[in-house]
């Protein structure tokens, strides 16, 4: 039996990440079939779901780039990771808060992992979540998550008593909430967001104790009744339709009246956005004046926001005049018989997704018909991301192009989620944003869908990849010892060259490739190479190579100045 922590460790938060995701995997199509407020969308657990999993990612990715092999890693730099991966993976109103509870918690722990340093972590963290929303209403996760902090203080030394109490007070003001909220009463209801973070609090338990706090038996299909945390009640209804039955869970917008019933804003509008905190504040009072559902959570120069609004095009544009909007995600409601439902158009019979490590990519994947998946330097995109762009696709057959060779259990994993909802997805592992182009540019979707993907992986197979990177670091490589500031040629994934500067190792990775053939160079340049080196690597291939044509495209930000494409 593994040693319980005395403290909450790096081990011990990696710990309860996991066991987080695990807890909210179980029940989150139990909180999604009856999310019935503001809008039917039944997507609040899978919302909380993703959020985790990119928490969980990033601090896998901690522990994965830990070098010492011995001893785990700093408590701060996982706590910090997981607040990080839940900003930047954030999903809907609870995911935005529940990100925002991580990073108050993560600001505290990063200091120390004791029983005091919890019972202020969580204090923290509470305050942070109602600092965050716009318009806060009792009777939704912030109440529960007050509750969790005030139930945890006292004098207690022992950091598993500290952790039962928050659990034990959210469980509490979890089973309260339908008396708070007079909407969540009239439907004998919980809060949907306050019940996922008892289960994240839950697995906080099972992290330090050892002991998964006693849950009732699940719910079954059909119209049965299964009771859960806090003593409620779940009904869910044959078809997926939500009918409260004695007390359920449901997730409600944290600034809407308590006597409204429907209607509301056309669009959800999301975004992560890099700006200074003076002029988030300005953005924050321009996006409460166009909607409701604010929620603004993030610092140091990166925010994530979550809005309701008529015009998402002024949400967005608000989102420009403050810094840089990225991963922009926009979902359009409509009113019918009076409830608030996502539009469903009829699905596509074939789509691509494509992961692009840039914008500039991006766009030119986006004008060729595909959904795409930006891959931000440090931030690959976790499987309920790639399951997001195959919904998003809507349509009954998706050709998955990962595009990095490290995302294949990733895109397996996502592929096997959507196909459990009924898409057929094919899998065309490729490697590098050059296969991904290729296999694009055969993309016919008027053929049949193995002949399809036979040529879209036929295509990707065809084409050799290389990319220029910058060493970090003095280390051994297949080419030799490399120092700090070397421009690396990667060959197929291998460091085949070292050189000093990109142009002259640019020529000499090309000069390699082509020796084994070739029709067709394309070169992809990172935001801050000039044209000029596209210009000279062009003459370079029309003066060696007389049959050999070349294609330029800008990636925009991506982690490589240089990716390089042979067909």
């Amino acid at each position: 039996m593994p040693q319980l922590p005395d403290d909450l460790d790096a081990v011990a938060v990696r710990t309860w990440c996991s066991l987080a995701l695990e807890a909210l995997g179980r029940e989150r199509a139990e909180i999604d079939a009856i999310n019935v407020y503001p809008i039917a969308d039944g997507d609040t657990g899978t919302n909380l779901y993703l959020t985790v999993e990119s928490a969980a990612a990033a601090v896998e990715a901690v522990f994965a780039a830990h070098e010492t092999g011995t001893t785990a890693p700093a408590t701060a730099d996982a706590v910090r990771a997981m607040a990080h991966g839940a900003l930047i993976g954030a999903r809907g109103n609870s995911g935005t808060i529940l990100a925002q509870l991580l990073r108050g918690m993560a600001g505290v722990l990063a200091d120390g992992g004791d029983a005091a340093h919890l019972r202020l972590a969580l204090t923290r963290a509470a305050a942070a979540a109602r600092q965050a929303v716009a318009h806060p209403v009792e009777g939704t996760v912030l109440t529960v998550a007050t509750a969790a902090a005030e139930a945890a203080q006292g004098d207690e030394p022992e950091l598993r008593a500290v952790v039962r109490a928050a659990y034990e007070g959210a469980r509490a003001a979890l089973a309260k909430t339908p008396e708070q909220l007079a909407v969540l009463g009239r439907a004998g209801v919980v809060d949907a967001g306050g019940r996922g973070l008892v289960a994240v609090l839950g697995a906080l338990v099972e992290a330090v104790t050892g002991q998964a706090p006693v849950r009732g038996p699940r719910t079954g299909s059909g119209k049965a009744a299964a009771p859960v945390d806090g003593g409620s009640v779940v009904g869910l209804p044959v078809g997926g339709v939500p009918v409260p039955a004695g007390g359920a869970l449901v997730e409600g917008p944290l600034d809407c009246p308590e006597d409204v019933d429907g209607g509301g804003p056309a669009f959800e509008v999301i975004y992560l956005l890099e700006a200074r905190d003076e002029q988030v504040d300005r953005l924050r009072t321009r996006l409460d004046a166009l909607g409701d559902s604010l929620v603004v959570v993030g610092g140091d120069g990166l925010w994530h926001v979550h809005v309701h609004v008529d015009d998402a095009g002024a949400a967005v544009e608000a989102g420009v005049e403050a810094g840089r909007p990225y991963r922009i995600r926009i979902t359009h409601f409509a009113t019918e018989s009076g409830h608030d439902v996502r539009v469903q158009a009829e699905p596509a019979q074939r789509a691509v997704v494509v992961v692009v490590p840039g914008d500039g990519l991006a766009g030119l994947c986006t004008e060729a018909g595909a959904t795409t998946v930006i891959a931000r330097p440090g931030e690959p995109p976790a499987s309920g991301e790639l399951v997001d762009a195959i919904r998003r696709a809507h349509a009954r057959e998706v050709v998955l192009l990962p595009n990095d060779a490290a995302l294949r259990h990733t895109a397996a994993a996502a592929a096997e989620q959507a196909r459990t909802e009924g898409v057929r997805v094919a899998l065309v592992p490729t490697r590098a944003a050059v296969q991904g182009i290729a296999a694009l540019a055969v993309h016919e979707p008027d053929r049949g869908f193995d002949e399809d993907v036979v040529a879209m992986t036929a295509a990707a197979g065809a084409t050799r990849y290389a990319e220029l990177a910058v060493a970090e670091r003095q280390s051994w490589t297949m080419a030799g010892i490399c120092q700090a500031g070397d421009i690396l040629g990667l060959i197929d994934g291998d460091v085949a060259v070292i050189g000093a500067d990109v142009p002259a190792t640019a020529r000499t990775v090309l000069d390699r490739m082509l020796a084994a053939g070739g029709e067709l160079v394309t070169l992809v340049l990172g935001e801050d190479v000039p044209d000029t080196l596209a210009d000279a690597l062009e003459e370079h291939v029309r003066e060696g190579y007389l049959a050999v044509d070349t294609v330029v495209y800008r990636g925009g930000h991506q982690r490589a100045p240089l990716l390089i494409g042979i067909e």
